[in-house]
């Protein structure tokens, strides 16, 4: 039986993030058309409503165009768009906490803040 080395540890986490990374993406901005797993328009702050003059529905189709594009980069760019997808999750928080509500949400996406720093970390050795 082989002993595996640290090196293979960090390809696997690396690739187990890059999988979260693509698929969570790319299913949630999926679903900002659909609106089945969600409704997505309660997440919206009053801040971002009045900016987007009340237009929720065409706002989350663009959320859901860019968490689209950001899931298919994390498969070719991961250097990058790890990065990209932290600062998304950042802006989702931020969003969420003006709200004054979701703070369960908000906890939940600082998690997936801190593994998308992960995974760029892991992506400058692995990708």
């Amino acid at each position: 039986m082989a002993v595996k080395t640290v090196k293979e540890y960090g390809h696997q986490a690396f690739r187990l993030l890059q999988i979260v990374f693509v698929v969570a993406p790319i299913v949630a901005g999926l679903d900002k058309f659909f609106y089945i797993l969600a409704n997505w328009s309660v997440y919206i702050s009053p801040f971002a409503l009045s900016t987007i003059h009340f237009h929720d529905r065409g706002f989350m189709m663009i959320v859901g165009i860019v968490e689209i594009i950001v899931g298919i980069m994390n498969i070719f760019k991961p250097r990058v768009f790890a990065y990209i997808t932290a600062i998304w999750l950042a802006l989702i928080i931020i969003n969420l906490l003006m709200i004054g509500r979701y703070y369960d949400i908000a906890l939940r996406d600082f998690g997936l803040f801190l593994s998308a720093i992960a995974f760029g970390r892991l992506s400058q050795k692995y990708a």
